[in-house]
């Protein structure tokens, strides 16, 4: 019958304490031996209206809950713990929630009426299969093209926001007021500082999962990373800010690859914003545009980044606070596009479904025109005729262990009166993506050694597969746990 102090829930809407609760309502009726009606009467409630509540369908009010606790004998904090209070229940609430899950539901199968005639191994039976069915239907969404959408989504979401998250930088900032520091470089003395303040301790270790840059261990409080310096040329700072940046922004277990990248970009971008905090970059930023002088190596040199961190930095901050529209690109020396933003209208290029890495950059760009200039210490600077507009751009090279990357950052002509290097002779025209522009070869080549050729393609079998399941794509968790239970502090 309706009742004034329950809420109606719909079945697989209701949040998952709800089944927590229910259990544990039923666990203190039936340790006092009571029926349902007899703890309906105790309430002044219905039966039914109390069966509800115990199978999660109904939320009651806070008066409600105030008198079944007071009834049952439990205070109401532990009446609303959202720890099951047995095995059984758990396995109850696990099952029941999956049932109610859109994975199940789309199956078109019965739900399993969990009665207490149900033996518990058939219990642990029923959740172990829903976990791997869950875990089944995760593996097949991680495609290439699941990635693809996802980070396309993302960089909507960034051009849109103009690469700058608020939040983030607050959070930042309130970070480095609690160490005192204010402008420069962060050194590692006041990293580690910021590690201890949020109850974190440092330990370099020779064993790292290979899958991984850290390991964050959140039941003992400590950050393991490996003992190199520079792990695969990384700023070994860099490595524990974005390990922290998910503590202080709060991140949950990723549900998804969208979520992954979306909170991979969020404590990449918090490790930058305490690497070059926001107020000193931006008076640095302003000065040098008061002056038509910004470039991206007065903001590395000044805080000790490298030169990618700096120009991902600088995306971060130049619309905001300069209102300069910008690009970013990092190419590798045989033209593949790995990452890229932009919120200028440069047209990258792009696949069928709109994504951009992995593609190739036209040979006319600065990202690529750089690898054909002899000194490769010195920034390179180009006027570039497209389509859409002429964009001015300043590129570097940089060593890695994959080769050499090209860190390209761009604006539209209008803008580059703000920058260094805008005097540049060096000017090029590209009409890609029209096949003429550099992806067909010269007629005269065409013609001598058309069909007289067939080279063996080094290509990346990865890009074939799935992508690697799992919460954290590519972590080994058999290899994470091995290790976190090999370095775990004795008990005691």
């Amino acid at each position: 019958m309706p009742d004034g102090d329950v809420t109606p829930i719909t079945p697989g809407a209701g949040p998952a304490d709800l089944l927590s609760l229910g259990r544990r309502v039923r666990h203190l009726r039936q340790r006092k031996g009571w029926t349902l009606a007899e703890l309906g009467a105790a309430v002044e409630r219905a039966p039914s209206a109390i069966s509800l509540i115990e199978n999660g369908r109904r939320e009651p009010r806070l008066s409600l809950l105030r008198t079944l606790a007071a009834v049952l004998g439990v205070d109401l904090a532990d009446l609303l713990d959202p720890t099951p209070p047995t095995r059984r229940a758990a396995l109850e609430v696990a099952v029941e929630r999956a049932q109610r899950g859109p994975a199940y539901t789309a199956l078109g199968l019965p739900p399993v009426s969990l009665t207490r005639r149900l033996p518990t191994d058939a219990l642990e039976a029923l959740s172990a299969l829903q976990t791997a069915l869950i875990r089944r239907l995760h593996e097949q969404a991680a495609t290439p093209e699941e990635a693809r959408r996802a980070n396309r989504e993302l960089r909507a979401d960034m051009r849109g926001r103009d690469n700058y998250y608020p939040a983030i930088e607050r959070a930042a900032a309130e970070v480095l007021a609690t160490v005192g520091h204010t402008s420069g470089p962060l050194s590692h003395h006041v990293v580690t500082d910021i590690a201890a303040h949020h109850g974190f301790a440092l330990h370099h270790v020779r064993d790292l999962p290979q899958s991984t840059r850290s390991v964050t261990d959140l039941r003992n409080h400590r950050i393991y990373l490996p003992q190199s310096l520079s792990p695969g040329g990384r700023d070994p700072r860099a490595i524990v800010l974005q390990a922290l940046g998910a503590v202080v922004l709060g991140h949950p277990e990723p549900k998804s690859y969208g979520d992954f990248l979306r909170q991979r970009i969020e404590t990449n971008y918090f490790a930058a914003a305490l690497l070059l905090p926001e107020r000193a970059a931006v008076e640095l930023l302003q000065r040098a545009k008061n002056s038509r002088d910004l470039a991206v190596e007065d903001l590395r040199d000044a805080f000790a980044v490298s030169h990618e961190a700096a120009a991902h930095r600088f995306t971060n901050l130049a619309s905001h606070h300069l209102g300069i529209p910008v690009h970013f690109m990092r190419v590798h020396e045989n033209g593949t596009l790995y990452k890229a933003y932009e919120n200028d209208g440069v047209n990258f290029p792009t696949d069928p479904t709109g994504a951009v890495e992995g593609q190739r950059v036209c040979r006319k760009w600065t990202a690529r025109a750089v690898f054909a200039v002899p000194n490769k210490l010195a920034t390179y600077f180009q006027y570039t005729d497209t389509q859409r507009s002429t964009f001015w751009c300043a590129a570097r090279v940089e060593d890695t262990a994959d080769g050499q990357f090209s860190v390209t950052i761009g604006a539209p002509f209008v803008a580059s009166k703000w920058f260094r290097g805008r005097d540049t002779t060096h000017r090029a025209t590209s009409t890609c993506p029209d096949p003429t522009c550099c992806r067909r070869p010269p007629a005269v080549l065409a013609d001598q050694w058309s069909g007289q050729a067939i080279p063996s393609a080094r290509a990346h079998s990865h890009l074939l597969a799935a992508l690697p399941p799992g919460a954290f794509p590519g972590v080994d968790e058999t290899e994470l746990y091995d290790f976190l239970q090999r370095h775990a502090p004795a008990a005691g």
